[in-house]
């Protein structure tokens, strides 16, 4: 096991390979003989998820900031304004300087609040980060590889509105009541819609598997099989991540800020970065199920979904500068008169070309 070279103090003989695995046996069988080998496999899992959750932590953040920055200075040059500028080199450290301002303050808990009120937005947080799990980044870098991720991603994604129905509800005030009502009301329109779409790909892939999914995309993407699923699947996407022009919940110049009308500092620049991590999750799963994820030439695969996630959030950010809001009664005809039909024609159209 040991190379002679050792005694010479070669220390690059010693981490051969081989040297290793004999090292990682002998510690093994050590454990063995203690009892106590059945500990590895847990305590494994667990280092090799909790490895994954930081660096999903640092994509996030990174992603989060980086387009929090972007957002503000494209809306500004579509306005005719020059956004940020003074703090950084273009104003790359204006949003560092909001996030010091925002998290400094004090946390205050509005007084007609629900005692639930302040853990129901870290909740919210945690379901999107769960997501990320879920989703294949490349043909290695996957969390949690399950037969069923993505019946489990869109249950969690269900939950959603009904937390922000809560927190709108026990917010204590007006505007997060209506904020509340109109949550329930966009649930009962697009969800069905998204409901509908999702089993189109699932049918078209014959699995409920993202890494199946994505498999299924490699000489064609389902994007260019299912034109109608893609662009309602993308304009549902806006509505579930409250993006404009669907934004109704926080309707500033009708609501103020909805279910956030009350909030403090730091509560706020918590829903801030929800929104950003919102929008990374929603890209994530356009890119999964209707553009190949990772799949493309030349590039690492998950140098090509942080393309394509970075692509289709752009998108997002000139569907902002570019439209209006919608009102609730508009949304609520989309989601009946439009999206449910196109959605159930998708189905139809999938199962008569593709999978009969």
């Amino acid at each position: 096991m040991f190379s002679p070279n050792r005694k010479r103090g070669n220390l690059a003989a010693v981490l051969t390979p081989n040297a290793i695995s004999s090292y990682y046996s002998m510690i093994y069988s050590l454990l063995v003989r203690l009892g106590l080998h059945t500990l590895l496999a847990p305590i494994s899992i667990f280092l090799s998820l909790l490895a994954f959750a930081i660096i999903l932590t640092i994509i996030a953040m990174a992603f989060a900031y980086t387009f929090g920055w972007v957002e503000r200075k494209t809306i500004a040059r579509m306005q005719a304004r020059h956004g940020p500028t003074y703090l950084g080199k273009y104003g790359l450290l204006q949003n560092m300087a909001d996030v010091i301002k925002l998290l400094s303050k004090e946390n205050i808990i509005p007084k007609n609040a629900d005692v639930l009120f302040p853990f129901i937005l870290p909740v919210v947080y945690a379901i999107f980060f769960l997501i990320l799990f879920f989703v294949p980044f490349g043909k290695y870098f996957i969390g949690i590889d399950s037969s069923v991720s993505l019946i489990f991603v869109f249950m969690l994604i269900s939950f959603v509105p009904l937390l922000l129905f809560l927190a709108g509800w026990t917010s204590g005030n007006k505007f997060g009541a209506i904020s509340a009502q109109r949550s329930v009301l966009m649930l009962l329109s697009y969800e069905v819609p998204l409901v509908l779409v999702v089993s189109a790909v699932a049918m078209l892939s014959h699995s409920y598997s993202l890494v199946s999914i994505v498999s299924a995309q490699n000489n064609i993407w389902f994007a260019v099989l299912m034109p109608i699923g893609f662009v309602l699947f993308f304009i549902i996407m806006l509505a579930e991540l409250e993006r404009p022009p669907f934004d109704l919940r926080e309707a500033d110049n009708e609501l103020i800020a909805g279910w956030l009308t009350d909030v403090s500092a730091p509560y706020y620049a918590l829903a801030l970065f929800l929104d950003y991590t919102r929008m990374f999750v929603g890209t994530l799963l356009i890119s999964v199920l209707f553009l190949g994820g990772g799949d493309g030439p030349l590039l690492p695969a998950f140098a090509w979904i942080m393309i394509k996630v970075i692509l289709l959030s752009f998108i997002i950010m000139l569907v902002r500068a570019s439209t209006v809001r919608v009102k609730i009664s508009r949304l609520l005809r989309m989601g009946w008169l439009y999206f449910m039909p196109l959605s159930v024609l998708n189905m139809f159209i999938t199962f008569i070309l593709f999978v009969k």
